[in-house]
């Protein structure tokens, strides 16, 4: 058959695009970034898994000694018939980490150090080692020492992949009940959480009360404040010497009632922004349908409102959700003794120095996290499009009683969220609670706290600039590159799959596995562990899903026609980028430069396990000082980090407002 004959036939060839030079080497970009997330996500999640399913105990077989009191060398034993001899160890205190040590001497009962004894020490087989004082022997002879010089020898636990330290973890009690916990406070939390934000919003959206301005301000205020802030307003309100303390009726605020407010707290304003956005894109044809058929207001709210809202309801759910198991710093603060999965994490790591139990509870952790973020992205799949070009944008029509409910309700919310953070900043303020009320700054002395001083200030600010920096130029050259780039669609692929990892990853879970890669000392990049580097990573890496989005979404707004365009006109893909595509996209690259600021003066959970002491931060002094008992210094730590964001926040409005003028115009044509 003849090609003009398969043409008319109406089974045309398929021409696949061509990729030109430009296209090969934004697709060199976007490899670079991928390799970038494989070292800092991939690669760190991967060690920490393998640590997981990593268990280590002492092999007694292994160990040969022989003794030498001055009338020859005795017949060779080894340490396990020499512990069944002496009944010292049982299997199970056997069971050690990675970094686990036995001395010898343990098995000899009348070792002395001045003893004229001799001993010899070996390996049967040598997968294992012993340490003479710093030097790592891992050899198979026969090794002499004095008794002076045998007491320095420890011998290290041999290694073995299994799934013993899951059962370990399901089998312990305490350890199990944190999964009940964290699922209990998260549900909980989500239920109360949403359904406060959906009456915001709606009271926001669906009514003409007075202050709309003032109460969204107010709503994004947990935003500037890192996670432990409202856990150490909840101590001052309902502690044991607490203002209100008698308004709980004697409960204790230390625990899940402590935990779900502080929640409530810190999650809301991340559930109000995606249910408003929800309810902001309502057809009003379908409200004036309802009232044409004469429906109650309340059966228009379940048959209009609610099916329009219902994905944006689910994806707040699930955004709430994750945010709750995964926080570390709240139940921290005020979660006594009701253990949640984060704090396991720190005390296993940080309390005990078990680095695979540590691992176990990370990989626990990332399950419900990973489900979460999974359905989430499965219901915004099946969403479908509330608007189209006949859409007629609903206005609320006055109603005075509804309004005043409203502007009620609202007020409640306003109060709640202003009042803990006026409670902070009352602590900050006073000399000692609750004998001395009087006023003072000494609470700012922060050089005479443990936090790390004024530098812990200095470094949350360096910190958040360079995350600021750092990241949005690499987050922004990614997404323009994944999106404009012809072709290759395995590797865009590849690439939109590692950018969307980081938001289902919670902070602990990254901050622990970066210990396992990083402070490998096998791993070239050991040398940025313990530095700002390491923290600065770690944070644009945390926070690089929500930031791809936001560029990604502001790059779909361009039509495809410009890169025709210069295409046509012989011009590279840089200079497009530079004149045209960095321009008209510049608010929303200060949009993800303010994002980055902000959340990397607030995060605790993923920089605790990364810090050092000349990099103390801010988020960190506040969880110290508390540990410390500092409660006040504390609080004030913490309001310096909100009104900082404050501040940032206030520059970005005003520069944000200049660039509108002078790179924007065009969009008022």
């Amino acid at each position: 058959m003849t090609e003009s004959a398969t043409i008319a036939a109406g089974a045309a060839p398929l021409i696949k695009p061509r990729t030109s030079k430009d296209d090969r080497v934004m697709v060199g970009f976007i490899l670079v970034i991928c390799l970038y997330l494989l070292i800092t996500l991939a690669f760190p999640l991967y060690a920490m898994l393998s640590k997981s399913f990593s268990t280590y105990a002492f092999d007694l077989t292994n160990f040969e000694f022989q003794v030498n009191t001055g009338d020859g060398w005795s017949e060779t034993f080894n340490a396990a018939e020499q512990n069944e001899k002496i009944q010292k160890f049982k299997p199970e205190d056997l069971v050690t980490s990675s970094d686990g040590r036995l001395a010898p001497t343990e098995f000899f009962p009348e070792f002395s150090f001045r003893s004229p004894t001799l001993y010899k020490l070996r390996q049967v087989r040598g997968d294992t080692s012993f340490l003479f004082g710093t030097e790592r022997v891992d050899d198979t002879d026969w090794h002499e020492y004095s008794s002076n010089d045998f007491r320095r020898i420890v011998i290290r636990p041999s290694g073995a992949t299994g799934l013993d330290n899951f059962r370990t973890y399901f089998s312990t009690p305490a350890l199990f009940r944190s999964i009940e916990n964290s699922l209990f406070i998260s549900i909980l939390s989500t239920i109360i959480t949403v359904s406060l934000a959906f009456w915001f919003a709606y009271a926001l959206n669906r009514s003409r009360m007075r202050f709309k301005g003032l109460f969204r301000l107010i709503a994004m205020i947990p935003i500037l404040v890192p996670s432990l802030l409202p856990g150490i307003a909840l101590v001052y309100l309902f502690g044991n010497q607490g203002m209100i303390k008698g308004l709980l009726f004697g409960e204790s605020i230390y625990g899940p009632i402590g935990i779900v407010m502080g929640s409530v707290f810190f999650t809301f304003p991340h559930a109000l922004i995606i249910i408003t956005t929800a309810l902001a894109i309502s057809d009003g044809r379908l409200y004036e349908a309802a009232t044409a058929l004469r429906a109650s207001r309340w059966r228009t709210f379940w048959t209009v409102t609610i099916p329009g809202a219902r994905y944006g309801l689910i994806s707040a759910a699930f955004v709430v959700f994750n945010l709750v198991i995964t926080d570390f710093g709240l139940p921290k603060v005020i979660g006594g003794q009701y253990n949640m999965l984060a704090v396991d994490i720190y005390k296993q790591v940080i309390g005990q120095q078990n680095f695979e139990m540590g691992a176990v509870v990370s990989v626990v952790l990332l399950v419900p996290a990973l489900l979460a973020f999974g359905i989430d992205r499965y219901v915004q799949k099946k969403q479908v499009a509330q608007l189209s070009a006949r859409s007629v944008p609903y206005v609320p029509k006055p109603h005075k009683q509804f309004d005043r409910i409203c502007l009620g309700y609202c007020s409640l919310i306003a109060i709640f969220i202003v009042g803990l953070i006026a409670v902070c900043q009352y602590a900050a303020l006073i000399k000692f609670w609750p004998y001395n009320l009087s006023f003072s700054l000494d609470n700012y002395n922060f050089k005479v706290m443990d936090g790390g001083g004024w530098d812990s200030y200095t470094n949350s600010i360096q910190l958040g600039l360079y995350t600021a920096l750092a990241g949005t130029v690499i987050v922004f050259i990614g997404a323009y590159m994944v999106e404009k780039t012809n072709g290759f669609f395995a590797t865009r692929s590849s690439f939109q799959f590692l950018a969307m990892m980081p938001m289902a990853i919670p902070g602990m879970v990254l901050g622990l596995a970066y210990i396992f890669f990083f402070n490998n000392p096998d791993n070239p990049l050991n040398t940025i562990y313990g530095t700002l580097l390491i923290m600065v990573i770690c944070t644009v890496t945390h926070f690089y899903t929500v930031s791809h989005l936001t560029a990604v979404t502001a790059l779909k707004q361009m039509d495809r026609e410009f890169e025709s365009v210069a295409a046509s006109l012989k011009q590279p893909f840089h200079k497009l980028f530079s004149k045209v595509t960095v321009p008209v996209c510049l608010p929303s690259i200060l949009d993800i430069s303010i994002y980055l600021f902000v959340n990397a003066m607030t995060t605790v959970s993923a920089v605790i396990f990364l810090y050092s002491p000349d990099t103390t931060l801010a988020s960190v002094a506040v969880l110290n000082m508390d540990d410390a008992g500092d409660v006040a210094p504390a609080a004030a730590m913490g309001m310096m980090i909100f009104y900082t964001n404050v501040g940032a926040r206030l520059i970005h409005q005003f520069v944000s407002r200049n660039v509108v003028r002078r790179t924007q115009a065009w969009r008022g044509n």
